[in-house]
């Protein structure tokens, strides 16, 4: 059973490596969904089937740190999944978005998790605003192998559907796409209808001394041996002729659809 302690002081409002968001936020540290291929398992502080972190005094420090600057949009999502189980009942993204909202900022959020919808009333508040999905797997069976504790594709779809129709900006992250298990067209016709952007990112990683290369390593080797190798090569070159050939394929597909298509590869 998955603990919670306070951790230990620090910055809440931190810097983000994305274009148009300077700041980001994780309401928690850790995240509960463990998905196996996370590249935030590379710095993790704890063991995140044990243990997750969370910060005290939150909402107040929140309001504190966000006096400093001017309003702006403001990214969740980037090392924790800011709708994980624990904001069930703890609800930091909660107040954080509400304190946004008072504030006339706007949010770009990131997540796995139908519990989104419970914030609609905030996030329409603030314009300019999106809520984006990231999926990576176009059957069940495959998606419970690398994300078992995450929601289904069912329950994100229905977010989404639901988010479009209250009027908010949806997008999905078809990521990481995992080489000759993704079924890349397959996940662009199931979101197709509720996103009004489609991002594409590869499989990265740096080393193979990183956790989630190793936690990936044992599924390959249970699941897909077969692949293996490939894996070693394909994983860590991002010119490597498989990606090359998947660019290609999307920038066809993309010139025939009206679809907003994002091809980071």
């Amino acid at each position: 059973m998955t603990q919670y302690r306070i951790c230990s002081p620090r910055q809440i409002l931190q810097p983000c490596e994305l274009t148009d968001h300077p700041y980001q936020i994780d309401p928690y540290i850790g995240c509960e969904h463990c998905c196996h291929y996370c590249y935030a398992l590379n710095h993790a502080e704890t063991d995140w089937a044990q243990e997750i972190l969370v910060h005290q005094d939150f909402a107040d420090r929140v309001k504190r740190e966000l006096s400093t600057i001017e309003p702006q949009s403001i990214y969740f999502g980037w090392n924790s999944d800011p709708y994980q189980p624990l904001e069930q009942t703890c609800q930091h993204t909660r107040q954080a978005l509400e304190l946004l909202a008072q504030r006339i900022f706007s949010v770009c959020i990131l997540t796995k998790s139908n519990l989104v919808t419970r914030d609609i009333d905030v996030i329409t508040q603030m314009p300019g605003s999106s809520v984006g999905f990231s999926i990576a797997f176009h059957e069940e069976r495959i998606r419970e192998i690398f994300e078992a504790n995450a929601p289904s594709n069912f329950r994100k779809l229905a977010a989404l559907k639901t988010l479009k129709e209250a009027g908010i900006e949806t997008y999905v992250l078809i990521c990481p796409i995992m080489p000759y298990i993704t079924n890349v067209e397959a996940c662009i016709e199931m979101v197709a209808p509720y996103a009004d952007t489609i991002w594409f990112y590869a499989l990265s990683m740096k080393t193979e001394q990183e956790t989630n290369w190793k936690s990936i390593h044992k599924i390959l080797v249970r699941y897909y041996p077969e692949l293996v190798e490939s894996y070693r090569q394909i994983t860590f070159s991002s010119d490597h002729p498989y990606w090359i050939e998947l660019r290609g394929r999307l920038e066809e597909f993309q010139s025939k659809t009206s679809l907003n298509m994002r091809i980071g590869l």
